[in-house]
């Protein structure tokens, strides 16, 4: 049998397939594994640097998370990942092309001024203004950084400051620019306002029920209930996590002790002081200070009759040169020369031109906010991991009502309009802040009933860090249209505020085509019967009082004094005027002028750093690598907390 195989070995069809068989693992074999040794692990790549892929997903998870929030913390949408995707990636190609930049023209960040830089960041100092190593592992750890990559990133963005800064140092803009930006924020008008309120419209009778009940049903969205869900919702946030967290009498103690500098600090005192050796000239000294010199002319009197005079600033007591002149300034009565005092140093006249009054809170006072401080930061510790744990057992098909009762969650559920309100209109007993409140309200009419809850996270500035939420929509109540004779008086009401509105209108729109016709206002108003009133001046930014918000826009549309328009405002329809032009000077406001010119200056700045930065990118040839970035938009990415 294997005499007879090895014979057919020698023939040509078997040598034939052999040699078949050799080239399809060729090309299906080895040619992967060549092709696997080929392919790129960069993203995009500009100037010899490249942006690898672990890098992108970073920043792209980073930057997706941010929009999250800002679009109230739903589910973005394909076409939302891939603009962040494209938004990331140019950001991280022109940072390629100025690290290449900066690495060309041999800059370099010490580490100490690395160093120095992180430690004035302000997000990374604790209670007492120092660098806390504790805070900075916190804020990294919420930003989903290690400390590596961020020694990393600071050191590039300060070597990217050596180059920027020099491009954007001639930054300036023109005059002509400056004068008529400051024009048009600056620029105030008046007006001449003539009112058609609803009030003083009168009241129309009451219809037939045939025209209430035509209006009933031309405007179901008036007398309909609002749509409601049903939800079930977790809360984790610091204050949650707080409730279940203990800190005893002998902690709040040892942190009074180790901050006592914070409720104990000592007085100072800003005092005036003349040294001389003899009693009788000091008592000459004061006698002339009581009688009006100033310190000027006592500086001088001072040196003619020997002696001193000197000023020391917010001292504490023990800060003076002598413990006599101390214990005299601390018992002088501010603003008051004293007689002469004796001591080791002579005879001292002072008076005390500043008093700042110590601090002294004591233990008993402050316990309170100690432990409050203390159950927040040690729940601001436990909460990344807390959230941590609830993300995992929530992507295990734990269920909202299964989560365990020791995480520091708070649970809430019931009915909610797209307002945030109870069926009954109350506010719905959300907890957390209000950020985590609009957010869970937001979520509530985005998720659909089935849709399995996420961790999600809600930046909280108003409380000063974050907070997590989960929730499920149990179910939809749709709109109801309430019954006719349930909301008749409603009706009736409606009917009767539309008929005035449009008697109201009306008589505005009279009033305004006769003064477009060429009739003055004051003639205008005589005919019509009512009263015209000035406006004080007001300009583009914040209306002046006694100008609604609503005529800013009108207003200052108008060309010329005399010209008119008409808005509607809460209480009725108004014809405006335009009355006064008051164009500023910036000779008048040298401080506000400025003031534009720093923010102009920045902004031209900002450009020109900008510009650089794109011709650097446009100069590295840069390139992407579409199949990478089309894989890192995909939804399938992690996107915990």
């Amino acid at each position: 049998m294997l005499g007879a195989l090895r014979g057919s070995l020698n023939t040509w069809p078997v040598r034939i397939l052999f040699l078949v068989l050799v080239f399809a693992f060729g090309i299906w074999g080895v040619g992967d594994v060549v092709r696997n040794m080929r392919s790129e692990t960069w993203v995009a790549r500009v100037a010899g640097k490249t942006v690898e892929l672990e890098q992108a997903q970073d920043a792209f998870q980073r930057q997706l998370a941010q929009v999250t929030r800002m679009f109230g913390n739903t589910e973005p949408t394909p076409e939302i990942r891939r603009s962040v995707a494209d938004q990331v990636l140019q950001q991280l190609v022109i940072q390629a092309a100025l690290s290449a930049e900066v690495a060309s023209l041999g800059l370099a960040v010490p580490d100490n001024a690395l160093r120095q830089a992180i430690f004035d960041i302000p997000a990374f100092k604790g209670p007492d203004g120092k660098f806390s190593r504790p805070q900075f592992e916190q804020v990294l750890r919420n930003n989903g950084l290690y400390e590596t990559r961020f020694m990393e990133l600071m050191r590039s963005d300060l070597g990217q400051r050596q180059l920027l800064t020099p491009v954007r140092a001639g930054a300036s803009p023109s005059e002509v620019l400056l004068k008529e930006v400051f024009a048009f924020q600056q620029e105030k008008r008046s007006a001449d306002l003539v009112e058609f309120s609803f009030l003083a419209q009168p009241v129309p009778a009451a219809p037939e029920e045939a025209v209430l009940q035509r209006w009933y049903d031309n405007h179901p969205e008036e007398f309909s209930t609002p749509e409601l869900r049903k939800i079930k919702a977790v809360v984790l946030s610091p204050e949650s996590i707080a409730k279940d967290l203990t800190v005893t009498d002998e902690e709040l103690k040892a942190a009074y002790d180790s901050h006592r500098a914070q409720f104990v600090t000592p007085g100072k005192r800003s005092a005036q002081v003349i040294m001389v050796q003899d009693e009788a000239k000091a008592r000459a000294l004061a006698d002339a200070w009581r009688a009006g010199a100033d310190w000027a002319k006592m500086q001088a009197d001072a040196a003619a009759a020997g002696g001193s005079a000197v000023q020391l600033d917010d001292s504490a007591q023990d800060a003076f040169p002598s413990p006599d002149l101390g214990a005299a300034v601390f018992a002088a009565k501010p603003d008051t020369v004293t007689e002469p005092v004796k001591g080791p140093l002579g005879w001292a006249v002072l008076k005390v031109v500043k008093d700042s009054p110590g601090l002294n809170r004591p233990f008993d006072e402050v316990k309170e906010e100690l432990r409050a401080e203390m159950l927040r930061q040690r729940a601001t510790d436990l909460m990344y991991d807390r959230a941590n744990q609830v993300d995992g057992l929530l992507g295990q098909g734990t269920k909202l009502d299964e989560l365990p009762n020791d995480l520091g969650l708070a649970a809430v559920q019931g009915t909610l309009t797209a307002q945030g309100n109870t069926a009954a209109g109350e506010p719905a007993p959300i907890p957390g802040p209000a950020e985590l409140r609009q957010a869970i309200i937001a979520a509530a009419f985005q998720l659909r009933p089935g849709d399995p809850p996420h961790l999600t996270e809600v930046a909280t500035p108003s409380v000063g860090g974050s907070a997590y939420y989960a929730l499920t929509v149990d179910d939809i109540l749709p709109p109801a249209h309430e019954p006719y004779d349930a909301v008749k008086d409603r009706v009736l009401e409606s009917w009767t505020h539309d008929a005035i509105r449009r008697e109201a209108n009306e008589a505005a729109s009279k009033f305004l085509a006769a003064i477009q016709g060429g009739q003055s206002l004051a003639d205008a108003a005589t005919v019509a019967g009512v009263q015209v009133t000035r406006t004080g001046l007001t300009g583009r930014s914040a209306p002046a009082e006694g100008v609604p918000a609503e005529l800013i826009q009108p207003l200052f549309a108008l060309k010329a004094p005399g010209e008119a328009t008409m808005i509607e405002t809460n209480d009725g329809f108004l014809v405006a005027s335009l009355a006064e032009v008051q164009l500023p000077d910036p000779a008048a406001d040298p401080a506000g002028f400025g003031q534009l010119k720093d923010a102009l200056t920045k902004s031209v700045g900002d450009d020109l750093e900008l510009t650089f930065a794109l011709a650097l990118r446009d100069r590295g040839k840069p390139e992407v690598n579409r199949a990478l970035l089309d894989s890192i938009v995909q939804p399938n990415q992690s996107n915990g907390p």
